[in-house]
């Protein structure tokens, strides 16, 4: 079961019991004290006030002795038949076994009353009638007429006689009927109680049972509920109210008599609004009346679907365009125009601008355009220029162990390539931008330079041990590349070009490292002494 079910059950249960509860608090109880006075016929059962049992009824009538005369022993003035168990509702039964008063003790004779002559009859007693029957044979049996008496008896007591004749009977009479008031009262008050108890079950019942308008999704209906409140209506109803639905009152606001509730169902929308797509939900039932809702501008803007399609419970997918003021700047002018174009080129159709081959714009051609944007148009000319460029080589060098350490020996010159540059020159509204390389083809690759570089030591015997360092301190100021006044001597000893060549140099000893330099002045020490420097040699000495 679900939880709507669940609640729903739940809510029929405590309307039952708050009917149950008010018909209780409304209709008066009745009374314990039994069922009312008794039907005519029956009699009151003594000792139990209000009840009463059926009577108990005598033998056949054909058994009865009505003709029999009068015994002052009997009340009534006449003698009681023994087999005759019929009793009036005014006498009280007795257990059996109990005798009355009036069988148990004669009553006195009221003082009032003479004795009558024997044989005579009372006056004021008729002699009882017995009803015409069918006659001998018939095998019915008569029924006696019950016999008329003036006489008052008081339940379980002797029949007392009233004296003065018919007025007196008539006093007697409206005794009796004074007395029978209670009686009478008591066989009204249970029945009173009965119709109070059904007037008051049904005052509950249209007291608690009320009129609403329901209106769902724009449907009225007029409905009868018990509910209390606006969730158990539409519980009632079978109306499922979700997240994305609207309510008027709300679920937990009371029902009045007459009350108006409106239901309106979400319906989900895929919506893409200049561009930005989103989901959102509406109650409105309408293209135009969930755009209104949703604060969306309809005039002038470009829909998808006709602003009067109705919103089904599935949902639509809708597109909108809304109406925007974009300015342009083309040719010197500028251009406001109110658009509902998606991109901006058909923004520019609108504004009446054509684009040229070349033109451009400062914003992409297939973007959105938005509210307010300014867009400038450029006018574009331009050509191409085809170029041929050199590719400039890489060195590469490697060690060789048969130099002299500093020692630099190219082995392999490198050479050039060469390319075909093309360049692309525009001019954006009169004016000039920097060549652009839109295109290169190689037409000869460059090839790398070799360059051998020395690693032997440059230990010479018997020179390693000075002070070379003083030595060209003091000839050249420690500058591998100086050269004398005259051009004859250079580098850091101050060597000319055939001694420098002499001792195995190449080129201008300046030209040369300094390690090959000193190199060379060590291997001229061992051969010549300091005599090659006749000022500085004094400084090799350590």
């Amino acid at each position: 079961m679900s939880q709507s079910q669940s609640q729903g059950s739940h809510r029929a249960v405590r309307r039952a019991e708050r009917l149950t509860r008010v018909q209780a608090a409304t209709v008066p109880r009745v009374p314990e004290q039994g069922y009312g006075p008794p039907p005519r016929g029956h009699s009151v059962r003594p000792g139990r006030p209000a009840m009463y049992v059926p009577p108990v009824y005598a033998q056949p009538p054909g058994r009865l002795q009505p003709d029999r005369a009068p015994s002052s022993s009997s009340p009534g003035g006449y003698d009681r038949n023994p087999d005759d168990t019929y009793r009036p509702s005014y006498e009280a039964r007795r257990p059996p076994g109990v005798k009355t008063r009036a069988a148990s003790a004669p009553a006195p004779a009221p003082a009032s009353t003479p004795a009558a002559p024997p044989g005579a009859r009372p006056a004021s007693t008729p002699r009882p009638r017995s009803v015409p029957g069918p006659g001998p044979g018939s095998g019915a049996v008569p029924r006696p007429a019950r016999p008329r008496t003036d006489a008052v008896s008081a339940p379980g007591g002797p029949v007392v006689r009233p004296a003065g004749g018919r007025a007196a009977a008539r006093r007697a009479e409206r005794a009796r009927r004074a007395a029978q008031r209670p009686e009478t009262l008591r066989r009204l008050v249970p029945q009173a109680l009965v119709v109070a108890f059904l007037a008051g079950g049904t005052t509950a019942f249209v007291a608690h049972d009320k009129t609403v308008h329901l209106t769902v999704d724009g449907q009225p209906r007029t409905v009868h509920t018990f509910a209390d409140d606006v969730g158990e209506l539409l519980d009632e109803q079978g109306v499922h109210v979700g997240g994305h639905d609207e309510v008027g009152p709300s679920p937990r606001h009371a029902i009045a008599d007459g009350e108006r509730v409106a239901v309106r169902h979400g319906r989900r929308i895929d919506l893409t609004l200049d561009g930005a797509r989103s989901r959102v939900w509406t109650t409105a039932a309408t293209v135009t009346g969930a755009l209104r809702q949703l604060g969306v501008r309809t005039e002038g803007a470009r829909l998808s679907t006709a602003p009067d399609a109705r919103i089904g419970q599935d949902g639509i997918t809708l597109e909108v365009v809304t109406e925007r003021s974009i300015t342009f700047l083309a040719d010197g002018r500028e251009r406001t125009v109110a658009t509902n174009a998606a991109t901006v080129l058909e923004a520019l159709g609108d504004a009446g601008i054509e684009l040229g081959g070349l033109d451009a714009t400062s914003a992409p051609i297939d973007s959105f355009p938005r509210e307010g944007q300014t867009i400038t148009v450029m006018r574009v000319t331009g050509r191409e220029k085809v170029k041929e460029e050199h590719i400039p080589f890489r060195t590469v060098r490697r060690a060789d162990p048969t130099l002299l350490r500093g020692t630099e020996v190219v082995s392999r010159a490198g050479r050039p390539g060469l390319r075909r540059v093309t360049y692309r020159l525009r001019t954006v509204d009169g004016v000039r931008e920097k060549p652009r390389r839109i295109a290169v083809e190689v037409l000869r690759r460059p090839r790398e330079q070799i360059v051998r570089v020395g690693t032997s030591p440059l230990s010479v015997p018997g020179a390693d041990h000075l002070n070379w360092a003083a030595l060209a301190q003091c000839e050249s100021g420690g500058r591998p590349g100086a050269v004398d006044a005259s051009g004859h001597h250079g580098g850091l000893y101050q060597l000319d070009h055939g001694t420098w060549n002499g001792l195995g140099g190449s080129g201008r000893p300046e030209h040369a490292s300094p390690g090959e330099q000193t190199y060379r002045a060590k291997k001229l020490y061992v051969s010549q002494g300091a005599s090659p420097w006749p000022y500085c040699g004094r400084k090799l000495a350590r």
